[in-house]
């Protein structure tokens, strides 16, 4: 049994937060960079030129990436040889994430009842945990903060079996093209398919932490990136939402099985930053 302490996990996780927010991962800047050159608009050149300056500021000079640093959501791959000593792992995300926000002066968004009382926490906690049982003696974190203006944006289809991979690229298009400037593009466009409504719409989220430009291990899902990423392409959204051809960096699908009467289809937005960051404990 390998014992981790709860000021390890904290320190971890406070780290974790300034790294995603000041620094754009390596992946989404050369696909920028490669953006710029692929882009057939002038308006829209210096859009992506304007992004990429702004990140090398974020990261020269450790400031925010964007002013709404997000709703610090984490997938945690939590070994089945793994315990926390000193406090529970939920505490311990909660307290980095507090630490984090607060060292590296970015904004707090959290608010402590939904419709209500819409009261800002200020620590930018509670902060969304998804934990998945794993075998092993490591325990690995996964911070990808979420922006409102892509948040806003996510869609859930429930569409019948018949729909089949039309029904998929219909469902993520329509979102890029509905969603328009909103999610700051060019966009990830992350696609949960399968399980049930909630378990796609998990999906489509965790599938935004791929790297920009990894494809789908099966090919038959590889493909049908590369075929949503081509028509989203063609919408016209383009950066920023001013028109142009290069309107997503990238199109990430992740399946699970499903009952034979459903085909949920989740689609969920990042923004060009892509903010993620991960250790392993």
């Amino acid at each position: 049994m390998k014992t981790i302490p709860f000021k390890k996990i904290v320190n971890s996780v406070r780290d974790l937060c300034l790294a995603a927010a000041f620094d754009l991962p390596p992946g989404t800047a050369r696909s920028l960079r490669a953006a710029v050159r692929k882009e057939s608009s002038p308006r829209g050149r210096r859009m992506l030129g304007r992004i990429l300056d702004n990140a090398r500021v974020a990261r020269a000079q450790r400031v925010p990436i964007c002013q709404d640093t997000g709703v610090a959501v984490f997938y945690v791959d939590l070994g089945g040889e793994v315990r926390v000593s000193g406090g529970t792992l939920a505490d311990a995300i909660n307290e980095g994430t507090g630490r984090g926000y607060a060292e590296g002066f970015l904004r707090p968004s959290m608010v402590s009842d939904p419709l209500f009382a819409r009261k800002n926490t200020f620590t930018n906690t509670p902060a969304v945990i998804h934990v998945s049982c794993v075998r092993g003696t490591t325990l690995s974190i996964t911070l990808a903060p979420k922006g409102g203006g892509s948040e806003n944006m996510t869609r859930l289809f429930m569409l019948k079996p018949s729909d089949g991979e039309a029904g998929v690229i219909d469902a993520a298009v329509q979102t890029v093209v509905m969603a328009g400037g909103n999610p700051c593009p060019p966009v990830i466009v992350g696609v949960g398919i399968g399980g049930t409504a909630e378990a796609a719409v998990l999906l489509s989220k965790k599938a935004l932490v791929r790297p920009v430009g990894r494809h789908h291990p099966h090919k038959r899902y590889a493909a049908l990136e590369k075929s949503i990423l081509a028509k989203v392409n063609k919408s016209g959204v383009g950066p920023g939402g001013l028109g142009g051809s290069v309107t997503a960096l990238g199109v990430a699908i992740e399946a699970l099985p499903c009952h034979i009467a459903t085909l949920p289809v989740a689609v969920s937005l990042s923004c060009h930053a892509a903010r993620h960051a991960s250790v392993t404990l």
